[in-house]
């Protein structure tokens, strides 16, 4: 039984001490640990955005708005991480980038299409 106890509380130390380790390696790096959390959810948002990225052309308005806010959220994530963290993900960010851009340009011709067409009347 003392065995048993010595065991689950070396276990417990074990387990207390490495994420002691985590968190003083994460400050060491210079990243605050909420930063360093919203960078993990981030990540996660990242691979669904991803998905979404090749297909934004045939998105309704609607979901092109929850794109780029969802986008936006990942990009102030990651600027407060140092690139080295995540370059393996460069990929996926970059294509979330491009897809952010494409949306933004054709938002913005839309936009200005239709301030052409329907000119504001001034007094």
């Amino acid at each position: 039984m003392d065995l048993i106890i010595a065991c689950v509380f070396i276990l417990v130390f074990i387990a207390v001490s490495l994420v002691l380790l985590a968190i003083f390696q994460i400050r060491v790096a210079g990243i605050k640990i909420k930063d360093f959390y919203g960078f993990i959810q981030a990540n996660q948002m990242l691979d669904k955005l991803a998905r979404f990225a090749r297909r934004y052309e045939n998105m309704s308005p609607q979901e092109q708005i929850i794109y780029l806010k969802e986008a936006e959220k990942i990009f102030e994530a990651y600027d407060k991480i140092p690139t080295a963290i995540w370059e393996d993900q460069y990929r996926e960010y970059q294509k979330v980038l491009d897809a952010y851009k494409n949306i933004r340009v054709m938002r913005w011709n839309l936009k200005n299409e239709d301030s052409h067409k329907f000119p504001k009347m001034g007094n």
